[in-house]
């Protein structure tokens, strides 16, 4: 698929402040690929059979390692979610430019509010960053982009969201699979059964999370033995830092910048594939016109999200480390972006 595709735009993403987990070119959900489900892949569901599946779960779950005493907690009250059904089928596309999708996910006050809370948590911030090597201004955009700087991380029950995903059978093992996953969180003490709440998709916390990316890439950052994404800083930064350096961060390299072109470029160069890569310096006897140096034995990509009518950009490897994070184009610019405002003067 080419990556400088029109970047598609979510309303229920954007309303339940989760704005990066459902704008990109492949259905991703909180940092785990999946495929788009077709209409002919639908399952038609009984609502009434819910009892019976989450008995089914409950085998499966006990026959992976999940003890009897954390299935017994975790569905006490699990109960059938038709809302997240509804979240998950209306996800309908609205084709937008980068800039109108700039404008709706970094309005001024938010570029505002990060610059505060950079300033606030700078301690903290840079403690993650210390370990990671991912700058702090990069942890505080994925953090404010993510769950608006913590204040909106979702009220569903986790359970009984992914149970019900599951159970109406479009992606059933994907969801299983993280319903797993988060009986693992229960069992391993990270969060208490009646307080384990998010998306309706089932991302967490204040990173927005799924449950096997809480797993893969979750820190316990203050030492406490627990890892609390949904309520202590320091491990809401350890982990997002965490997430970037697993993946491949560089702390030599930004994300990129904007560039201008002095003659068009054949569409076989552009993109973010591995063959596309050259040096900063081949890219300018090209005709690349950069905004700021760098250094000309640095390997880049060229990238049009919007294709040729639209901005021109130069990106590093970094770029495509975020995009492990959401495989949105459009995404990666906003998270570039804000870092950058940040920490500007």
């Amino acid at each position: 698929m080419k990556l400088s595709m029109i970047a598609r735009l979510t309303g229920v993403a954007l309303l339940a402040g989760c704005s990066g987990k459902n704008l990109q070119a492949q259905p991703v959900i909180n940092n785990t690929a999946t495929s788009a489900p077709t209409a002919e892949q639908s399952t038609a569901y009984n609502e009434s059979q819910f009892p019976a599946y989450v008995e089914k779960l409950k085998a499966r779950a006990l026959s992976e390692g999940i003890s009897q005493q954390t299935i017994d907690q975790a569905f006490a009250n699990v109960y059938f979610l038709s809302r997240v059904i509804d979240s998950d089928k209306n996800q309908l596309e609205k084709k937008i430019t980068l800039d109108d999708y700039l404008q709706r996910v970094l309005p001024d006050w938010k570029i505002d509010r990060a610059r505060q809370m950079y300033q606030a948590n700078k301690s903290k911030l840079n403690k993650a960053s210390k370990r990671s090597g991912v700058p702090a201004s990069y942890i505080v955009a994925l953090w404010g982009m993510e769950s608006t700087f913590g204040k909106r991380q979702g009220k569903e029950d986790i359970i009984s969201a992914l149970a019900t995903l599951a159970f109406e059978g479009r992606r059933e093992e994907f969801f299983t699979k993280q319903l797993i996953a988060a009986l693992q969180i229960l069992q391993q003490g990270h969060i208490q059964a009646d307080k384990f709440k998010g998306s309706w998709a089932g991302a967490m916390g204040q990173c927005q999370f799924m449950p096997t990316s809480f797993l893969k890439y979750g820190l316990d950052g203050n030492g406490d033995g627990r890892i609390d994404i949904w309520n202590d800083k320091d491990d809401v930064f350890a982990s997002t830092a965490n997430y970037l350096a697993t993946e491949g961060w560089n702390p030599n390299e930004g994300w990129g910048q904007e560039v201008k072109l002095t003659k068009a470029l054949t569409d076989a160069a552009i993109g973010l594939e591995d063959a596309k890569a050259k040096s900063v310096a081949e890219w300018q006897k090209q005709g690349i016109v950069l905004s700021h140096k760098v250094p000309g034995k640095q390997q880049a990509w060229i990238i049009q999200p919007d294709d040729a009518q639209g901005r021109t950009f130069m990106v590093f490897n970094n770029f495509r480390t975020i995009m492990h994070w959401n495989r949105s184009t459009y995404f990666a610019i906003s998270i570039g972006t804000l870092a950058d405002k940040v920490v500007q003067n």
